[in-house]
Order: structure tokens, then C-alpha cells, then sequence
């Protein structure tokens, strides 16, 4: 490799891998295949920094399973189940539908839409079914592990109702 071709890895702090240095080298106006690239990094040994796209930095507290696999009710409002719905559309990419539902009447009693799945997201379908629906306290309210569930925002806001 000619020495200003060699400069990319290390002007990018080992960041780079072949796929970004390859089309540097295209830019340039050098001629070099990805594969060529691959081959002369793996030689030289010089491989890109990687890092995980979601490291949490906070272990996630375990919760019980209060549910426990029993759905009857004998009434309203005494137990509702939340989950998110992942939606596609070709246009404006993905979307979130955040529900709530009443396992008593099986309807839906909150939701909430968003573009972006956050915990604020959730916590509006929530607001949403405790407005509507005004529970008295004892509701059991079950829902996944994920992540928008499990932040200690979406602990505190059943604690409002």
C-alpha cells in the first residue's frame, strides 16, 4: 500500500473498517476491490473498533412474574396487560403502537403512537388508560421485560393511579 493509502486506518483512530476505508480509497480515486482491502487490513493487522449499538450502562432489576399465568378477572380493571406493537409502512418507515387492555373486557383501554419507541411513549398509553378508565388501586398491571418497562420511569407512574 503507498504510504498516503496507509494513512486512512490510523487518521481514523481504528475506526474504520474495510467497507468504510474501501470507499475512501474509491473517493481517492484508487482502484482496489473491498476483498483487497480485507486481505492488506487482515496482513497488517489492522481491524476496526466495534462497540455494541445499545450498551446499557445499568444492570435491569428482575421483577416478579405477579401475573403468574392467570388471566381470569371478575371485574373491570383489575388486570391489565401492556405490550408494544412494531408497524412498517413504506412511507415514513417504523412506527410503535403502545396498548393497554383490559383483561376483563378484552379491549383496548390506552394506546399511545410514536415514531420512536421510548419510555415517555409508553407511559402515554398509560396515562391514557388511567384517565379513561380512573382504576381503583389494587390493579395488577402485567407487561414484558423490555426495555421502555423496565426504566425506573415507567416503575413510578403506576404509583400515581
Amino acid at each position: 500500500m503507498p504510504q498516503d493509502r496507509a494513512e486512512i486506518p490510523t487518521e481514523s483512530k481504528g475506526r474504520y473498517g474495510a467497507p468504510k476505508i474501501h470507499f475512501l480509497l474509491l473517493k481517492a480515486v484508487f482502484s482496489v476491490s473491498l476483498k483487497r482491502v480485507q486481505r492488506i487490513m487482515s496482513k497488517v493487522e489492522i481491524y476496526s473498533i466495534t462497540m455494541s449499538p445499545h450498551s446499557n450502562k445499568k444492570p435491569i432489576e428482575a421483577r416478579e412474574n405477579i401475573l403468574q399465568q392467570e388471566f381470569s378477572t371478575s371485574k373491570w380493571n383489575e388486570k391489565w396487560v401492556a405490550d408494544i406493537t412494531y408497524i412498517h409502512t413504506l412511507r415514513y418507515g417504523w412506527g410503535y403502537l403502545a396498548t393497554v387492555l383490559d383483561l376483563h373486557s378484552k379491549k383496548i383501554v390506552g394506546y399511545s403512537f410514536s415514531r420512536s419507541m421510548t419510555t415517555e411513549f409508553v407511559l402515554h398509553a398509560l396515562d391514557d388508560a388511567v384517565s379513561v378508565q380512573q382504576p381503583e388501586p389494587g390493579l395488577i398491571l402485567s407487561t414484558d421485560f423490555g426495555s421502555q418497562y423496565t426504566r425506573e420511569e415507567f416503575g413510578r407512574a403506576p404509583q400515581k393511579t
